[in-house]
């Protein structure tokens, strides 16, 4: 496992490669659909060069209860420009992301593969500092945690690589094999 602190440095992105095991430690912003539309209309300065988490937390006096990892697909279209907008270094999720958001991760950020299902152990590693527009509900609010020793894996590097890709070409090999 490989110990890497939040915000991420651009060179300590660029060094990851999709497979890296890794431990999170400092702040990371969660953000859904409806932030993410927030973030792209807005100018919200707060996440700039951090890292993305798609998730939808649930908090109880400020403690939080359970925070798993979001689709991370739904947010596909919003991608490429918030990360650019806001330089985001990281983004973490379940299931991956298109075509669109590998090439806007080439040569600046990473995608980190959380867990799903795991809501009640990652919860134990997060603190809550602070949150931002509660307004739009307790799971699109931003919220702005801070991990220790959160685990995920680069799943999309920044430098074009994807496991999911490497397991659907796999998988698709596999499949044509049994299908002649």
């Amino acid at each position: 496992m490989i110990k890497i602190e939040t915000p991420l440095k651009k060179d300590v992105a660029l060094s990851l490669n999709a497979g890296d095991q890794i431990l999170l430690n400092g702040i990371i912003f969660t953000s859904r659909d409806t932030a993410h539309r927030f973030l792209l209309a807005s100018d919200f300065e707060k996440i700039r060069g951090a890292t993305i988490f798609h998730c939808g937390p649930v908090v109880r006096d400020n403690v939080v209860v359970s925070a798993g990892p979001t689709t991370s697909s739904r947010m596909n279209k919003f991608t490429p420009g918030v990360v650019a907008k806001y330089d985001i270094r990281a983004i973490i999720g379940k299931g991956g992301m298109d075509q669109s958001v590998l090439e806007a991760l080439k040569g600046r950020a990473v995608y980190l593969a959380a867990v799903g299902g795991a809501a009640a152990i990652y919860a134990k590693h997060i603190k809550v500092r602070n949150v931002y527009k509660l307004e739009f509900g307790m799971p699109e609010a931003i919220w702005e945690f801070h991990v220790s020793d959160f685990p995920v894996m680069v799943a999309m590097d920044s430098k074009g690589r994807s496991l999911y890709a490497d397991v659907y070409a796999k998988s698709k090999a596999v499949y044509q094999k049994l299908t002649r």
